[in-house]
């Protein structure tokens, strides 16, 4: 019986060692390993949600919430049926709004370039297609022959605008930074260049007119003294002298007219005075062919400014005339007819002289493509048929001029 206890205190210390080393054991000592059922545990989702994590409010409506779903699981299908019908709308919002901008961009009179930052491409209009090589040379060369290289537009010592020619026209070049992005649009500014210059040419020319009209003035007036005293072998020098005192007051006369402006007096008047008056300016005008002149206006009566209409015919008949004698022909016609129909004044002027050289620029102001003359006559002419709230229409292949303006 002894020996049994002592066995049992022997076993009992033995089991008891393992304890007291695992209590001395340090806590870098490797772990024990999982238990089977520790690891079969299972772990929570990703999406799980954990009440503790709310608030007491939160969590009650995290439960009502849940607990709808669980009594009524078809909430949850109509909630993300409606969250699709949202998603479409708003997408179709998005499409419409794109749309919109850009056909707001397509109507801009300008061209329009988006570019990012690095010069990578982001968006473009049709004008800025047609005027690419705009961007080609506000650019400084890239590595990339399809990325073009802003680094100078942003420096300090490039202006934010310039102006560019290309296909002979005048673009005002504007560039703009915006949200990491560059902005850069192009108006054609041709015709407001062109307007300044007609300015300042018109205030040169109503300058240089005012001067020389006063020695014209008097030498008109010698003119008609030695007339009167001159011998038959002196006066087809001084008729010569006459006419060209005669053509110099006209471009005096259309000089000052354009340059301050034209505005209609109108009074009654009948059309058949205007051929009287014609016939009479071509013994002023010198010319040296053989021209055959038919003149046909009727004896009607209508409410026109009588000197600014003879100023206006006179051009295109002087205009006719010098087209016959820059031609290869030796002799030519011209024919001028008036009348009024459908409460409608209409002039037409036709002549077989030389063809237009370029139709396009026949009522520019001052450029012509005659050998004489200042490029004022037509475009005065065409300032007077507005001021008479008419138009001007033009038969290239006839060579005929068809002006329209009304009866009163």
């Amino acid at each position: 019986m002894p020996e049994s206890k002592t066995a049992q205190k022997s076993d009992t210390s033995e089991s008891s060692a393992p304890a007291s080393e695992s209590k001395n054991t340090p806590e870098s000592s490797t772990p024990a390993p999982e238990s089977k059922s520790a690891r079969e545990s299972p772990k929570p989702a990703q999406n799980t949600i954990f009440m503790e994590e709310f608030g007491d409010v939160d969590e009650q409506i995290g439960r009502d919430f849940l607990k709808e779903i669980q009594d009524d699981p078809e909430s949850i299908k109509r909630l993300l049926e409606e969250f699709i019908h949202i998603s479409y709308r708003y997408e179709k919002d998005v499409k419409d709004a794109k749309a919109l901008y850009e056909w707001l961009i397509e109507t801009l009179p300008q061209a329009v370039w988006v570019y990012n930052q690095d010069g990578s491409f982001f968006y473009r209009n049709t004008q800025a297609i047609e005027l690419q090589p705009i961007i080609e040379q506000i650019t400084t060369p890239a590595k990339s022959k399809t990325t073009p290289n802003f680094t100078a537009l942003t420096t300090d010592s490039k202006p934010s605008e310039l102006e560019i020619e290309h296909g002979g026209r005048i673009f005002l070049v504007q560039i703009n930074s915006f949200q990491s992005r560059m902005l850069i649009t192009a108006t054609d500014i041709t015709t407001q260049k062109r307007q300044a210059r007609l300015a300042s040419m018109g205030q040169i020319s109503a300058h240089l007119a005012h001067e020389i009209r006063n020695p014209i003035g008097s030498m008109s007036l010698l003119a008609s003294v030695l007339q009167r005293s001159a011998s038959k072998e002196q006066e087809p020098i001084i008729d010569e002298l006459q006419k060209s005192i005669f053509r110099v007051e006209r471009i005096i006369k259309a000089t000052l007219l354009f340059s301050k402006g034209i505005s209609a007096n109108k009074q009654p008047m009948s059309l058949i005075e205007l051929q009287d008056e014609l016939s009479a300016y071509i013994k002023s005008y010198s010319f040296s062919k053989q021209i055959d002149f038919d003149f046909d206006f009727a004896d009607q009566v209508a409410r026109l400014d009588k000197d600014l209409i003879l100023i206006a015919l006179q051009n295109f008949l002087f205009n006719a005339i010098d087209a016959i004698e820059e031609s290869e022909n030796p002799q030519g016609r011209i024919q001028m007819r008036g009348s009024i129909a459908n409460n409608e004044v209409e002039f037409v002027i036709k002549d077989d002289g030389k063809p237009f050289d370029d139709p396009n620029i026949l009522f520019e102001p001052f450029v012509t493509t005659k050998l004489k003359g200042n490029g004022l006559g037509l475009a005065l002419s065409n300032q007077i048929v507005h001021a008479h709230l008419g138009r001007i229409e033009l038969d290239i292949a006839s060579k005929e001029f068809h002006i329209f303006m009304p009866k009163v």
